[in-house]
């Protein structure tokens, strides 16, 4: 989506973001639409970002086969714990573009978003996302022994997990029933002192 140039909604981005671009921390200039939830490019879709962060989102859009810079995208392993919504789907989509480089697997690991926010997120036109909603083929999702999870299975833990935004520490052994599939590989969804939280499907083996 090309850069928007609105005067009055960069300075409001600009406010929000105390002028630093809000994947790369470094000085803001442009906003960027997100795309994929709305078709108003107001506050709540857009973001504050760099000339060199404008840039790299301008070729990861329009060309699928381009390789970004990944020495800068290693600022997403803040952003990505931005409260902004639009601010974790971009990063989540430049992660998903870059997974086969290796080193943003643990960061799509780690991250967590509200539903609908992963819902945006999957809605996106970036060029060249690995995770194309196009793939009409059944996701399979397996946990740490390798075994094949189904809806509604009950898994532990198997390791301590620190739940963000939610204020406790998920400890290994905990049962888990009832989970939910996700349409990525990567994740699952249960619940864990009552709050439905997003698992890491090769952290928990089912029971």
């Amino acid at each position: 989506m090309p850069e928007i140039q609105t005067p009055s909604l960069i300075e409001a981005l600009k406010q929000r973001a105390q002028n630093r671009c809000e994947l790369s921390g470094e000085p803001g200039e442009h906003a960027w639409f997100v795309t994929g939830d709305s078709d108003e490019p107001d506050l709540a879709h857009c973001i504050l970002v760099s000339p060199q962060s404008l840039t790299q989102l301008e070729l990861a859009e329009n060309d699928p086969d381009a390789e970004l810079d990944a020495h800068h995208w290693r600022c997403l392993n803040d952003s990505i714990w931005s409260p902004e919504p639009a601010v974790q789907v971009t990063a989540w989509r430049l992660l998903e573009r870059m997974r086969d480089q290796g080193w943003p697997q643990p960061l799509l690991d780690m991250m967590y978003m509200e539903d609908t926010t992963r819902e945006w997120a999957e809605k996106g036109s970036m060029a060249g996302l690995v995770n194309n909603a196009s793939d009409s083929d059944a996701v399979t999702i397996k946990d740490a022994n390798g075994t094949q999870l189904s809806e509604g299975d009950s898994v532990t833990l198997v390791k301590d997990l620190d739940v963000k935004g939610t204020g406790f520490t998920a400890k290994r052994g905990t049962l888990v029933k009832n989970i939910h599939l996700t349409d990525n590989p990567k994740h699952i969804e249960g619940k864990v002192n009552g709050t439905q939280i997003v698992l890491v499907a090769a952290f928990v083996k089912k029971a």
